[in-house]
């Protein structure tokens, strides 16, 4: 089968960052369905293991945490699906990944793909939406609130693809108020877009910004990018008994000693931990992407597809990872089909 990997840690700009290969075709065993791969999109994730991972001598990674595809076969222990089934899902990272024709996951962390998307649409969902519902539902618990604070989300970087969909997400599931941060004007507005009820530009003091609204320290902040440069910001923002999410990996350790004066809580969210660890709740995003299926074909979430690059390849991966790498993206990119 056809599929996209590396063997060598390099910069997407060289040559050999990422290659054009051939594998053998895997077979479904347990719980595993093998699916044909119609879409993938890219996430910061794909450039980042890209850069760094090593690889054995001789051998390829495929990258890719994200997809779109049909059932093909199903291992003998399967009890979710069928072939002929559309699917979406992000895998996990410990495993061979979705830049290739035929794909292995586990049906607990798979979903039902929404009727009313393409593959394109729904391949630009998956790890996004666990991310950002993991985070907002299952982490920080935004259901409950917090005694004295304003009963609103700062979202830092509601333009990404986990913001764009952490939005609607707030704003179909939960009574909180929903700010998102933007710094260019095309960011803010497709933030607006989605359903955020304010707008914050996180190249200025956010503190600031906040104060001059006069209703209050939000109970909850969720931190996608770059949260070592807001760090001292959010801190001084976030009401006392507040939660704090963030996803990326701050450059440098973080002193958690400042959030003990306000005794905040610190959820540290990885979407691929529950199937890394095979926890025994890892069937939760199963059923979370059935959710978030069922509330796309009710028309009250829509997909955060920005751009089909074209054909799963090399040339296209290394141009959506460039993108990536550009922090300038809005929503998600997406490759289709070989």
């Amino acid at each position: 089968m056809r599929a996209v990997g590396f063997n060598t840690p390099q910069p997407v700009t060289a040559e050999t960052s990422l290659l054009d290969i051939e594998l053998p075709v895997p077979e479904a065993k347990g719980r595993d369905l093998l699916v044909e791969i119609k879409a993938v999109s890219v996430n910061p994730v794909d450039t980042k293991v890209r850069a760094s991972a090593t690889v054995e001598a001789g051998q390829y990674r495929v990258l890719g945490y994200d997809a779109a595809g049909i059932v093909k076969t199903v291992g003998p222990d399967v009890k979710l699906f069928k072939p002929g089934d559309e699917v979406y899902y992000a895998g996990a990272i410990n495993r061979p990944g979705t830049n290739a024709e035929f794909h292995l996951v586990d049906e607990r962390i798979a979903g039902f793909k929404p009727k009313t998307l393409s593959f394109e649409e729904a391949a630009a969902l998956p790890l996004t939406t666990i991310t950002a519902y993991e985070a907002l539902f299952h982490r920080m618990k935004v259901q409950d609130k917090v005694a004295g604070a304003w009963n609103a989300v700062l979202i830092i970087g509601g333009a990404g693809g986990v913001g764009s969909i952490a939005i609607q997400l707030l704003r179909e599931l939960s009574d909180v108020t929903v700010i998102g941060t933007g710094s260019r004007p095309e960011t803010q507005q497709w933030i607006k877009e989605l359903g955020a009820h304010h707008v914050l530009d996180h190249s200025k003091p956010m503190t600031k910004q906040l104060a001059e609204m006069a209703i209050g320290a939000p109970a909850f902040v969720f931190s996608t990018t770059h949260t070592d440069q807001h760090i001292k910001d959010i801190i001084e923002l976030i009401a006392p008994q507040g939660r704090f999410s963030l996803i990326d990996d701050p450059k440098e350790p973080m002193d958690l000693r400042p959030f003990k004066s306000k005794a905040l809580s610190i959820h540290w969210e990885m979407m691929f931990a529950r199937p890394v660890w095979q926890t025994a709740d890892m069937i939760e995003q199963h059923k979370l992407l059935n959710h978030v299926a069922e509330l796309v074909d009710a028309k009250k979430i829509r997909t955060t597809l920005s751009e089909v690059l074209g054909t799963i390849s090399a040339a296209n991966l290394k141009k959506a990872h460039a993108m990536i790498e550009s922090n300038r993206t809005k929503g998600k990119l997406v490759l289709s089909g070989f």
